[in-house]
């Protein structure tokens, strides 16, 4: 009878294969202060990379995490949603607790579940929300000075909130996008733009909308800020996104201020 001879760690990868792979869905909450941003790169600390690696720590696969969109060097996130394929058995409530205890403090995965095969966290995303927080208080705070943007000039808060009204809906926003920018349309629905005024000086604008362009946030952020010093009347804002001309919005506001709140399915 003939022998018959087998690599063994090639036939556990094929058994692998064969099960079928669990994908993990995680919120993830983090200070962008010390990383250079959500996108894994060989040279620079970075969120994608350091939640793989510990994913790799945790599963002994090395894999590719997919997240609901990038978030750039220095800005935060409460709610980023992001998805990955395994075949570890390891229980799903589990997940987090072992992701945490190998992930640096100012990364933590706040919920893990297993989802349908076919959820991909940027594909299927259907709305996002981002806040900007602005101190408006004269002198600034030194423990939230990474969390924040300080504008010591008091803003006409009333004005801001009557300006943002009119980024609601469907627009082309050339005028509110960085050079840089690889979408190749602009067009993009703001469902929901509000501004807040918090009993402690800060200013909160929030927008919900289907996708964001590149400093998209941040541009519209500056030019309502415009609109608080009293450079520009709420009802320009029509006019600057009618002509799509980056030249006629505010400034890009410092990326500290910028959290992305939650991402949403249907």
């Amino acid at each position: 009878m003939a022998r018959i001879y087998y690599n063994e760690s090639l036939l556990i990868n094929i058994i692998k294969r064969m099960r079928k792979m669990r994908n993990i869905k995680l919120v993830i909450e983090y200070d962008g202060k010390d990383f250079n941003g959500w996108q894994k790169q060989p040279t620079k600390l970075n969120i994608q990379g350091e939640i793989e690696k510990a994913i790799e720590r945790i599963t002994g696969e090395q894999l590719d995490l997919m997240a609901s969109g990038r978030t750039d060097a220095g800005v935060h996130a409460f709610g980023q949603v992001a998805n990955f394929k395994t075949n570890s058995n390891i229980p799903i409530e589990k997940f987090a607790i072992a992701l945490n205890s190998n992930l640096k403090k100012s990364i933590r995965i706040k919920s893990a579940e297993e989802i349908d095969e076919r959820f991909h966290s940027r594909l299927n995303c259907k709305r996002k929300t981002y806040r900007y927080v602005i101190d408006n208080s004269k002198y600034g705070s030194a423990i939230y000075r990474n969390l924040e943007t300080h504008i010591p000039t008091k803003l006409n808060v009333e004005k801001m909130k009557e300006a943002v009204k009119y980024f609601e809906g469907e627009h082309d926003f050339k005028a509110f996008k960085a050079s840089g920018t690889s979408s190749k349309s602009s067009v993009r629905t703001i469902f929901k733009a509000e501004v807040f005024q918090k009993p402690d000086e800060r200013i909160w604008i929030e927008l919900t909308g289907n996708g964001f362009l590149y400093n998209m946030v941040r541009i519209i952020a500056g030019t309502l800020v415009e609109v608080g010093f009293g450079n520009i009347e709420p009802e320009k804002i029509k006019d600057i996104i009618d002509s799509k001309k980056r030249e006629n919005a505010g400034k890009t506001l410092p990326p500290q201020g910028l959290y992305l709140v939650k991402v949403e399915y249907d």
